[in-house]
């Protein structure tokens, strides 16, 4: 048995040397490389499932993924304003600041069937209005006004309706330091019911007071805060204390787009009848200044035509030339005393029509007188 098996040993190790003749490297060399390269692949495979599950990897998994939700939200938004643009002629831009949620979920309620509100990033909308330029060119008036904290309310329905609907809802707000003011704020003037330790405070802000009954009274109104100015602490605090609630919040009005036109919303208070006065104005102050100049326009044409045919009459009397239009003008001219005299003759036709009826009256009388002929009183 030793020695079969230390033949086979030897058999082995030659077969091994005629292996690494022929192969470069033997039998052995090539297990062990085997072994080495499946452990090698092993830890690669363990370090990119390590690296794929590693928090860095993950998050940046995480951001592809949510950029990729987010330019799927931009596209629905371009589409959604795309679609409004051409469904609706006419968009109010609104102002929302200090407008809560609650404000606005109502002004949606009211507008609802007739309108559509629709908030966005500005820059998000800008940049959906100029991908529709090519197609639209007004748009481009929109871009203006797209700045500060506005909305979209697109409408077909009438301009001042949808006006008042988004006006409407206001809210009665307290003042807050460091708020701007939109209207002047005056305290009135009465009694505050507030005790005389807090007269110090009233007149560091200027307030005339006096102390009526125990208690702070305010002499006369007086304006506290003038609008666009900034709230003070103190001036914020005393209002407070007056349960003064001086400002109303809601939605306010930039400009408003209808086809293809801006305009300030003031332009809805235009009645009809300034408008028409305003055009006649218009056509007289064209009409008076092209009859100065001799220029002829729509307006004038027709003053122009008047003129020039009297002139053209002044010329033929003169010339002693006439068409049959002027005839009974320059026999006018010529024979007034013939005129002249049919004038009273036609006004004094209706007294001659009197005359029977007075020479009726007249007889009447004389059969009367003849009725009592030869009769006395007591005959």
């Amino acid at each position: 048995n030793i020695r079969s098996l230390g033949h086979t040993l030897e058999a082995a190790s030659v077969q091994n040397v005629g292996l690494k003749k022929r192969y470069g490297r033997s039998f052995s060399e090539s297990v062990v490389a085997g072994a080495k390269a499946n452990t090698h692949e092993a830890n690669s495979l363990r370090y990119g499932l390590a690296k794929a599950t590693s928090p860095e990897t993950s998050l940046t998994h995480r951001k592809i993924a949510e950029m990729g939700g987010k330019s799927a939200t931009k596209a629905a938004y371009f589409d959604k304003l795309k679609t409004l643009l051409e469904t609706y002629k006419s968009i109010f831009i609104v102002t929302v600041d200090n407008v809560s949620s609650q404000q606005m979920h109502e002004i949606r309620q009211a507008l609802r069937g007739d309108s559509v509100v629709l908030m966005g990033k500005n820059t998000m909308v800008r940049r959906a209005l100029k991908g529709l330029i090519s197609e639209a060119p007004e748009y481009e008036r929109l871009l203006p006004h797209v700045k500060g904290n506005v909305g979209f309310i697109f409408t077909n329905s009438d301009l001042k309706d949808t006006r008042e609907k988004i006006l409407s809802n206001r809210v009665a707000a307290p003042a807050r330091a460091g708020a701007v003011a939109p209207a002047d704020v005056f305290i009135p003037a009465g009694n505050t019911g507030m005790e005389p330790g807090k007269t110090s405070f009233f007149q560091a802000l200027g307030v005339p007071t006096k102390i009526a009954r125990g208690t702070i009274e305010i002499t006369s109104d007086l304006k506290l805060v003038e609008a666009g100015s900034k709230v003070g602490a103190s001036e914020a605090t005393l209002l407070n204390m007056l349960n003064i609630s001086p400002f109303t919040y809601g939605m306010g009005i930039a400009q408003i787009y209808d086809q293809g036109q801006t305009f300030d919303a003031s332009v809805l208070d235009i009645e009809e009848s300034q408008l028409l006065k305003a055009f006649t104005s218009a056509i007289t102050t064209i009409a008076t200044i092209s009859l100065a100049i001799n220029y002829p326009t729509l307006p004038s044409v027709m003053h122009s035509l008047v003129n020039s045919y009297k002139n053209a009459i002044s010329v033929a009397i003169e010339i002693d030339y006439e068409w049959e239009a002027i005839h009974e003008l320059k026999d006018r001219i010529a024979n007034p005393d013939a005129y002249a005299s049919a004038a009273p003759a036609a006004g004094s036709a209706p007294a001659a029509g009197d005359a029977p009826a007075a020479a009726k009256e007249e007889e009447k009388e004389e059969s009367e007188e003849d009725d009592d002929m030869g009769f006395g009183l007591f005959d």
